[in-house]
């Protein structure tokens, strides 16, 4: 088995799309699942953001397979409860994983998941979110993820005017990061941050709230823009002012490329979103999954905040670029994204 190696460029191509996701299937709770000394515990945290149940739980599955035949992966999803995360993570354990890949709901409680699994012998990878005494970690450049959507958003507005910040959950160790590249380029900029919401679960629905309860205050006209921190809540703030009437929306950024938002970027209804290769995350996470449970030496780690760390480098995609980032890597099809409500759009954006 070849030992990890660091992932310093994340725009591969990827070779799954949605269509070959499919064939992924889920759990395989076949002969190969009977070797409880070969159990991976995936656990993701919860499902309104569609990456997890679309992407990250059918590659990191497919990977393991591909890597190990006699390798079964746990599959548990804590529906945004963290004390439901707790009880899943700990029956994991009494079950015989050999392996969490954890990606908690909250970052902070999930220490004293890390210390139960390490009490048993049983290392943590904290997957795209950051635990405090994981064994391994594996994310993106969150904070740089932040700093591009101030940048997108700075570009958009032409510097001035007033805007609505939305991030994300405050026990989401993200969240935390993404809210502090964005401000490191909103405060020094000429923007005024009229009002900041950090959403509790990354809603759309708290998103479109949030958002049509400011036009009380101030006209949506009157807004230069938004900073929405993931799709989701830009999908709840686009809806806010179309359903306010407004005339025309003003630049909104996102994050996690959801096909809703692609489309929406295509209408010209959202600015830009952050494209974070997920094949190349959970790829990354199988392999070292895979290594951990067949006792192999990990290699090409750096450090973050004193966790050997696989650190990976978003993508920031607008209007111009949707055919070179997300199509080219078939994360998604034209097909999907052109369909009869966005096919002129898509034709005038030059997606064929």
């Amino acid at each position: 088995m070849n030992t990890i190696s660091r992932v310093a460029v994340v725009t591969a191509t990827l070779t799954i799309g949605l269509g070959g996701l499919a064939a992924c299937g889920s759990n395989d709770d076949g002969g190969s699942g009977s070797d409880e000394g070969k159990t991976i515990a995936l656990l993701l945290p919860e499902t309104k953001t569609t990456r997890y149940e679309s992407f990250d739980k059918p590659l990191f599955e497919a990977k393991v397979k591909e890597l190990c035949d006699d390798c079964k992966v746990d599959y548990l999803n804590a529906d945004q409860d963290a004390s439901k995360q707790q009880q899943q993570a700990q029956s994991a354990i009494t079950n015989g994983a050999s392996v969490l890949v954890l990606d908690p709901v909250d970052g902070k409680a999930a220490t004293t998941i890390v210390k139960s699994a390490q009490g048993s012998d049983v290392p943590v990878v904290a997957y795209d979110r950051f635990i405090e005494g994981a064994d391994y970690y594996i994310s993106f450049d969150n904070e740089r993820v932040g700093q591009m959507q101030g940048e997108a958003l700075v570009e958009a507005t032409g510097d001035k005017g007033d805007i609505l910040m939305l991030n994300g959950s405050p026990t989401d160790p993200n969240a935390a990061q993404f809210k502090k590249g964005a401000h490191s380029v909103l405060d020094a900029s000429g923007l005024n941050i009229v009002a900041e919401y950090d959403n509790p679960d990354w809603s759309p629905d708290n998103a479109q709230k949030f958002t049509s309860s400011q036009f009380n205050k101030v006209d949506p006209g009157d807004l230069a823009g938004v900073y929405a921190a993931n799709d989701g809540q830009a999908g709840g703030v686009f809806a806010a002012f179309t359903s306010a009437g407004a005339g025309e929306v003003p630049p909104i950024t996102g994050q996690d490329a959801e096909l809703a938002a692609i489309q929406r970027i295509v209408a010209g209804q959202q600015f830009m979103t952050v494209y974070k290769p997920i094949k190349a995350e959970a790829e990354q996470a199988a392999e070292l999954a895979v290594d951990l449970v067949n006792g192999e030496d990990i290699s090409g780690t750096e450090d973050f905040q004193g966790v050997p760390s696989f650190i990976l480098d978003p993508i920031s995609v607008k209007q111009d670029n949707v055919g070179d980032t997300v199509v080219k890597d078939e994360f998604y099809t034209v097909d999907q994204i052109c369909t009869a409500e966005y096919a002129d759009a898509c034709t005038k954006a030059g997606l064929s």
